[in-house]
């Protein structure tokens, strides 16, 4: 039986697991949330994560929450050492930047987006300010290696690369910074690779 994804297809946190799931050839089952009428703070989707977000994931009688933590699964249970090494040096720089995913990213290109493109209301010019920070420090590492963590992808660039590739849809492109759209376009090529609207 495939593994559930209760997912929002606009959503970059809800991408980030259907990619890796494609890339690993993970099956999957999509099922639609109608976000916009409140579906994911309803049953059966409030039942599974008493959050009221999405993404929501359940293999058998596992049921996560978190776009990080289903990556975490996901690449430990079908993508082996690959993906989320087991040596703790290299899993603690795997880590480092699932963080970033889920704060410098979040607080900055996400939360513009989420102004710009759902109507938010929340400080964008703080979000736009956290996106040039985090995008900056982003250009700068890449400028001297290709992938974020490790000398291969992982599922780092996975948590990572969304909501850059999406910055555009709230006000911060990655135009000016070619080291981030030359690792995007990586991402792009592995093999497997699906896209979402806007990317």
């Amino acid at each position: 039986m495939p593994a559930k994804l209760y997912d929002l297809e606009l959503s970059g946190n809800c991408y980030k697991v259907r990619l890796l799931c494609a890339l690993l050839g993970v099956p999957l089952e999509i099922i639609p949330v109608d976000f916009l009428a409140g579906a994911h703070k309803r049953p059966p989707v409030i039942d599974l994560n008493p959050f009221g977000e999405l993404p929501v994931f359940q293999d058998g009688d596992v049921v996560l929450r978190d776009s990080q933590a289903i990556l975490v699964y996901v690449a430990r249970k079908w993508g082996g050492e690959a993906w989320l090494p087991t040596d703790p040096a290299d899993m603690a720089r795997v880590c480092e930047w699932l963080f970033v995913a889920e704060n410098e990213i979040a607080r900055g290109p996400n939360d513009a987006r989420l102004h710009d493109k759902f109507g938010y209301t929340l400080d964008v010019a703080t979000a736009r300010a956290n996106a040039a920070r985090i995008l900056g420090l982003m250009e700068r590492r890449l400028a001297r290696r290709s992938w974020l963590a490790l000398d291969r992808p992982t599922v780092a660039d996975i948590a990572c690369m969304p909501y850059v590739a999406l910055g555009h849809e709230g006000g911060v492109p990655i135009d000016g910074y070619p080291a981030l759209q030359a690792w995007v376009q990586r991402v792009k090529q592995l093999p497997g690779f699906v896209g979402m609207p806007a990317i």
